[in-house]
C-alpha cells in the first residue's frame, strides 16, 4: 500500500516538474523571440511610441479695456460626471443618500427641482449593470470651487466610490457681457486640429497675436512608464488693449437701445470715436433678438456697406471747397422745386424753396442744390468724383482691426448720361454703399481741422517682457485745409443751431452739437421700400472745441418716432449730455473736476489792458485769448468778448444777437465775415 502511494506521489511530481520546465522553456523562447527574432519588429514598435509628439496649446491672450479692465479672457471650467461602472461603484449609498444630495443639488443649482435631479441621478441605475453610462453628466460650466463644494454633498463624499468624475477645459469668457460684443468676436475650434482660434471680429483679426505658438511634447521612457516631456515650451499670446473705454461704451449702447425700442425699429448702430487719436471709444450694433423681447448685440454693421443718405453731402461739400468748386459760402444756389438733372428722374428737395446759399444746402439739406455743385465740375467727366474720393484716402482699407471691414463702394461712372444721372444720386448719398465707420472718419477728420486720423480699435500689445503702445496713424495726413474744416464746422453746426437746419430739436445749451442729419430708403427685393428707412446722424461735440465724433444709424423706426433727428440724432444727443453730466468732456464750468485753472483774460482790442489788469491784480498765470480779427464787411468777429461787448458790436455793425451759455465768446454763427443780410440774428456760443 506504502509502495503504491510512493508511485502515485512521484507520478505527481514528474507532472509537476514536466510543467515546471515546459514553462520555462516557454519563456526562454519567448525572451529570444521578443530580443533576438522579432527584437526589429518590437523596436520599431517602441521608437513608433516614443516618437509620438503631442501639442502643447499655448494660453490664449486677454482682450483689455482701455483701462486694463478684463473684455475677453480664458478660465478653466469643469463638467462633473458619474461613472456608474467604477469598480467598487457604491450603488447602495447613492440610494440611500439620494434624498439629501438631491435636495443640496436643487439648493445650489436650480436648474432642476429635488424631484428632477432624484430621477437624473436614479435613471442610470435602471438599466443592467454592464450597460450603465460611464459618463453620466451632472453638470458642466462649473468652476473649480464650485466642484470641490458638490464634492462635500452626501454620496459624494465617499470619494471614488461615488464615480465622481472632472472633466476640465478652457472657455472663452467675457466679463461684461454683450458689451461691444460683436466688436470683441468670439473663438471656436477648428476642424483640423481642435485647436481654439478667433471666428469673429478682434479674436479673429488679431488672432494670430492672441493665440500665440503651439509648443511641442515628446514621449520619454522613465522607470515605470512612458510620459510627456516638454521639447518645445509653448509660447503664450499676447493681451491686445483696445481703445474701448468701458463708461463710454456702456453709456452708448444704453442710450441707443433705448432709442430703438422707443421706436421699434429693427436694428441700429452707434460708434464713439476721440476726435485727436481716432480712438474708437465705444461701439455698438444692436438687433431685434430674433428668440424673444429686447435687443441683443448683432451683426456688426459699423464696418459693412449702406447708402448713407444726406450724410454723405458733408463730404461731396468738403471736395467742393478743396477743388475750388464753391468759394463763397453764402453764394445763392437756385434750387426750384425739382431738377431733372441730364434727362433723368427729377431731384426734389424734402423742404423745397427756390434758392439756397452754399451753407444752406448743408443746413437745410438740399439734395438739388448738392447736385448743382458737384455737376459744375464733374458734368463732363463724372469719374472724376470717384477719382477725387480715392485720392483723399476715403476708399482704402483703414485696417481698424475690425473683422469683416468693407471699403466703400462709389463707382467710377462713365461719361455717358447715365453716368451723369449716377454722379447726382452719388453727391447726396444714394447709389453708394459707405460704411458708417467711414463716414464718421471724414466728419472726425473735419473736426480735427482737417487731419484725416485713422480710426482703431487696438492701441497696444501686453506680453511677458512687451508692453507697446500703437502710435496714432493717418490715412491723409490733411484731408482739407483748417480754412475749409472751419467752414464746414460752422456748416454742420447751422444744422442744429440755424433758423432753418434739419437737426434743430437737438439744440442743448449744455453741449453743443454740430452734425448732419441723413435719410434713404431702405432696399427690399431689389427695389426701394418708402415705407422703411435707415436714418443717420453724424457729427462732433462740443461743437465749439470738438473732443468726440459720432454716427448712429436707426433702420425702419415703426413707431413715436420717424425721423433722423428725432431718432440717431437724439441718441447722439443724450449720449453728449450723459458724458457731460460724467465730467468726460473735459474741464468746465459744470464739470466740478476740482482742479483749479488759471483765469481767463477776456480779449480786448487793447493788448495793454490785457497787461495792466494782470499786473495789478498779481496774476501770474493766465490765458489770454487772441484779439478778434478785424473784418472788412459782413459780421464781425466776436470771438473771445463778453457778452456785452459782443452785443454792443455786433448792433453797431446792424446785426442781432443770441447767445446761451456764460463767459466770453466761444464760438459764433454765422462766420466772421459772412455777408449776413441787415438785422440777421448771431448766434453765440459762451463759455467760461
Amino acid at each position: 500500500m506504502k509502495r503504491e502511494n510512493r508511485q502515485n506521489i512521484l507520478l505527481r511530481y514528474a507532472f509537476i516538474l514536466i510543467f515546471i520546465l515546459l514553462m520555462a522553456a516557454a519563456i526562454v523562447y519567448k525572451l529570444i523571440d521578443n530580443t533576438v527574432i522579432s527584437a526589429p519588429e518590437w523596436n520599431k514598435k517602441a521608437m513608433a511610441e516614443l516618437s509620438r509628439t503631442e501639442t502643447i496649446q499655448p494660453e490664449r491672450g486677454n482682450i483689455l479695456a482701455s483701462d486694463g479692465s478684463v473684455l475677453a479672457t480664458s478660465l478653466w471650467f469643469y463638467t462633473v460626471r458619474i461613472d456608474y461602472r467604477a469598480e467598487k461603484f457604491a450603488e447602495d449609498t447613492l440610494r440611500k443618500y439620494i434624498a439629501p444630495l438631491s435636495d443640496s443639488l436643487a439648493k445650489y443649482f436650480p436648474v432642476r427641482n429635488s424631484k428632477q435631479w432624484r430621477a437624473h441621478l436614479l435613471k442610470p441605475l435602471s438599466k443592467p449593470n454592464d450597460k450603465r453610462s460611464r459618463h453620466h453628466k451632472v453638470m458642466s460650466n462649473l468652476s473649480e470651487s464650485e466642484c470641490d463644494m458638490i464634492a462635500r454633498f452626501p454620496f459624494f463624499n465617499v470619494g471614488k466610490r461615488s464615480g465622481m468624475i472632472r472633466e476640465k477645459f478652457l472657455k472663452r469668457i467675457n466679463p461684461y457681457g454683450d458689451m461691444a460684443r460683436r466688436s470683441i468676436g468670439g473663438v471656436g475650434a477648428t476642424k483640423e486640429n481642435k485647436e481654439v482660434h478667433g471666428i469673429s471680429g478682434l479674436e479673429k483679426a488679431l488672432d494670430s497675436l492672441l493665440y500665440g505658438k503651439a509648443g511641442v511634447a515628446k514621449k520619454v521612457p522613465l522607470t515605470r512608464k512612458i510620459t510627456n516631456w516638454v521639447d518645445t515650451p509653448a509660447v503664450n499670446g499676447f493681451d491686445i488693449r483696445t481703445t474701448i473705454d468701458i463708461k463710454m461704451q456702456d453709456i452708448v449702447e444704453n442710450e441707443l437701445n433705448k432709442m430703438l425700442e422707443f421706436c421699434n425699429a429693427d436694428w441700429g448702430v452707434a460708434v464713439l470715436m476721440d476726435v485727436p487719436t481716432g480712438d474708437i471709444k465705444a461701439i455698438s450694433n444692436l438687433e431685434k433678438n430674433p428668440d424673444g423681447a429686447g435687443y441683443i448685440e448683432g451683426m456688426n454693421r459699423a464696418v459693412l456697406g449702406y447708402e448713407p443718405g444726406s450724410v454723405v453731402k458733408t463730404i461731396s461739400m468738403l471736395l467742393a471747397l478743396e477743388d475750388g468748386i464753391v468759394t463763397n459760402v453764402n453764394e445763392v444756389i437756385p434750387t426750384g422745386r425739382s431738377w431733372a438733372y441730364a434727362g433723368g428722374r427729377p431731384i426734389t428737395d424734402a423742404h423745397g424753396v427756390d434758392a439756397v446759399t452754399v451753407g444752406g444746402v448743408i443746413e437745410s439739406s438740399s439734395n438739388i442744390g448738392m447736385a448743382k455743385i458737384i455737376t459744375r465740375r464733374y458734368d463732363s467727366h463724372p469719374g472724376g468724383f470717384y477719382s477725387r474720393l480715392k485720392e483723399i484716402g476715403f476708399l482704402e482699407p483703414m485696417n481698424t482691426g475690425i473683422a469683416g471691414e468693407r471699403v466703400p463702394r462709389v463707382d467710377s461712372v462713365p461719361s455717358d448720361r447715365g453716368g451723369r444721372i449716377a454722379l447726382s444720386r452719388q453727391s447726396y448719398g444714394y447709389a453708394t454703399e459707405i460704411p458708417p465707420l467711414y463716414t464718421l472718419s471724414v466728419y472726425n477728420a473735419i473736426a480735427n481741422g482737417g487731419k484725416y486720423v485713422r480710426p482703431r480699435l487696438v492701441s497696444g500689445l501686453v506680453g511677458a517682457d512687451i508692453d507697446t503702445v500703437f502710435p496714432v496713424t493717418y490715412i491723409r495726413q490733411r484731408i482739407c485745409s483748417e480754412t475749409n474744416a472751419e467752414k464746414l464746422r460752422n456748416m454742420l453746426t447751422s444744422v442744429v443751431w440755424g433758423d432753418h437746419g434739419t437737426g434743430r430739436r437737438l439744440r442743448d445749451k449744455r453741449v453743443a452739437i454740430a452734425g448732419k442729419t441723413g435719410t434713404c430708403y431702405m432696399i427690399d427685393n431689389g427695389a426701394y421700400n418708402t415705407s422703411r428707412k435707415r436714418l443717420a446722424f453724424c457729427g462732433f461735440f462740443p461743437a465749439e472745441a470738438p473732443k468726440y465724433s459720432c454716427i448712429v444709424l436707426t433702420a425702419a423706426p415703426k413707431q413715436n418716432a420717424m425721423g433722423a433727428a428725432s431718432t440717431s440724432g437724439e441718441v447722439l444727443k443724450n449720449v453728449a449730455l450723459k458724458m457731460y453730466s460724467r465730467g468726460m468732456l473735459g474741464p468746465g464750468p459744470n464739470y466740478r473736476s476740482g482742479e483749479k485753472s488759471a483765469p481767463t483774460m477776456y480779449a480786448s482790442h487793447d493788448k495793454h489792458s490785457q497787461s495792466c489788469i494782470a499786473q495789478n491784480l498779481n496774476i501770474a498765470q493766465h490765458h489770454v485769448l487772441r484779439n478778434p480779427k478785424k473784418v472788412k464787411k459782413g459780421v464781425p468777429d466776436v470771438h473771445g468778448f463778453g457778452v456785452r461787448e459782443a452785443i454792443l458790436e455786433l448792433e453797431k455793425a446792424g446785426y442781432n444777437a443770441r447767445f446761451s451759455g456764460t463767459g466770453y465768446v466761444a464760438g459764433q454763427y454765422p462766420s466772421p465775415g459772412s455777408n449776413a443780410t441787415a438785422g440777421a440774428v448771431v448766434h453765440l456760443k459762451l463759455k467760461e
